[in-house]
């Protein structure tokens, strides 16, 4: 399925656009976000050619993720990303992010549900989870509002920071989304 555009409420979802790269790196590039996230900042160039790669994989048939830029619905800026990676029988994992300068407005709550109901409703997904670093609680909280449920603790999941982080994993199932 390709387009795809999803619209919240309060943000929209859409495909990556080449033109998005400079947004994207006040994510991918800025260490206050990817303090939280399983990767380390991102220089320009590499940001461009993640963007270029997000672009080509979501014209694969099948796919094999929903990756999709964070904008607001009255400005086409991206301030986002949301992320559904398959792996397993109808299964996938949740990731995002949100630029620093619109943190704590609860787009990424509105992203990730958006995103989530797209999931269980369109894809037929039966399982969407979400590894979350431990010290991440505005993250957690948002997996929380979400209905995901805390599943354990998974030991030095993610190499970031230069070091070995733990992930706190969370999942909703279906019948419970």
């Amino acid at each position: 399925m390709y387009p795809v555009t999803l619209t919240g409420r309060t943000v929209v979802l859409r495909e990556f656009r080449p033109d998005n790269a400079a947004g994207a790196f006040q994510i991918f590039g800025d260490d206050a976000v990817t303090a939280w996230l399983s990767f380390d900042s991102r220089s320009r160039a590499e940001v461009t050619a993640l963007i270029n790669a997000a672009i080509e994989r979501a014209k694969q048939e099948p796919r094999t993720e929903y990756y999709l830029a964070v904008t607001l619905p009255d400005a086409d800026e991206l301030i986002g990303f949301a992320r559904l990676g398959f792996n397993g029988v109808q299964a996938a994992k949740l990731g995002y992010a949100i630029r620093a300068d619109h943190w704590g407005h609860g787009y990424a709550t509105d992203a990730t549900r958006t995103l989530i109901s797209f999931g269980f409703e369109t894809l037929g997904l039966h399982r969407i989870s979400a590894a979350i670093g431990p010290d991440n609680h505005s993250s957690v909280a948002v997996a929380k509002n979400l209905g995901m449920q805390y599943e354990g603790r998974i030991r030095h999941h993610v190499y970031t920071s230069g070091g070995w982080r733990d992930s706190l994993l969370f999942a909703v199932l279906a019948d419970e989304g």
